[in-house]
């Protein structure tokens, strides 16, 4: 024990041991966003999977890593091995290179995702307008998250529908907004009936947005403890190979 830091050897310990949760956590917030109700819906209805799903589940594979360096960093501190210390330090600064390199591809490739984003939809609004059995298949699924979301289309309302509009649905006709009032900022009138006013695409985009800014914040978060984690391990290690 002599020459080694009881102090630095129990932070680093503990430490590792809260950065193992971190993962656990992570990871199970990551499995939670790919297999809820509504991401669900949102890939069924948008077909946004490449988009947002990517971005999850590389956080999955993040927090399964972290729970895998959590451990070995615990292990490495009590037993003071510097081969494991190396290893967690080797680890944590190669998550931590990913993590930069892809917040700069993000920001330089954001306007393309846009792009893509939009595309996806424009996609999506042909089916709406099709007669083939797919996109009767895909209608009947879309007139169900319109109704749950209150939301019409996807870019451009109903005329996304096309021909289709006046076609019943599931019992009910395209985009029927519950609330008979004109001046509801909800519904609006079209056609002589009452349908809901935001276009669809606003909703998912929206969606994808708001899970995206859990998924950053989280990544950041986790960048701020990699670099504790990398101080707290590299110290330990060097007061090791000098006693």
């Amino acid at each position: 024990m002599a020459g080694v830091s009881k102090c630095m050897k129990y932070s680093l310990f503990i430490f590792n041991f809260l950065f193992w949760v971190c993962g656990c956590v992570i990871l199970g917030v990551s499995i939670w966003i790919r297999v809820s109700k509504d991401a669900q819906e949102v890939n069924l209805c948008g077909h946004t999977r490449t988009i947002m799903f990517a971005s999850v589940d590389l956080l999955i594979a993040v927090g399964s890593i972290i729970m895998v360096l959590g451990f070995l960093g615990c292990c490495g501190a009590i037993k003071e091995s510097p081969c494991m210390l190396l290893l967690f330090f080797i680890g944590l600064l190669l998550i931590l290179i990913l993590q930069i390199i892809g917040g700069i591809l993000g920001a330089v490739y954001r306007s393309q995702v846009d792009e893509s984003i939009n595309l996806i939809l424009k996609t999506s609004t042909d089916l709406l307008k099709g007669s083939t059995e797919r996109a009767k298949e895909y209608q009947e699924q879309f007139q169900k998250f319109q109704r749950e979301y209150q939301c019409c289309g996807l870019l451009n309302g109903p005329e996304d529908w096309g021909k289709n509009f006046n076609t019943p649905l599931g019992g009910t006709e395209i985009c029927e907004c519950e609330l008979k009032n004109p001046s509801s900022d909800i519904c609006t009138s079209y056609q002589g009936r009452y349908i809901y006013k935001t276009p669809c695409g606003e909703v998912l985009i929206k969606y994808i947005k708001d899970h995206l800014l859990i998924i950053t914040g989280i990544a950041f978060g986790l960048a701020v403890i990699e670099i504790l984690g990398l101080a707290f391990s590299m110290s330990l290690y060097c007061q090791i190979k000098k006693k």
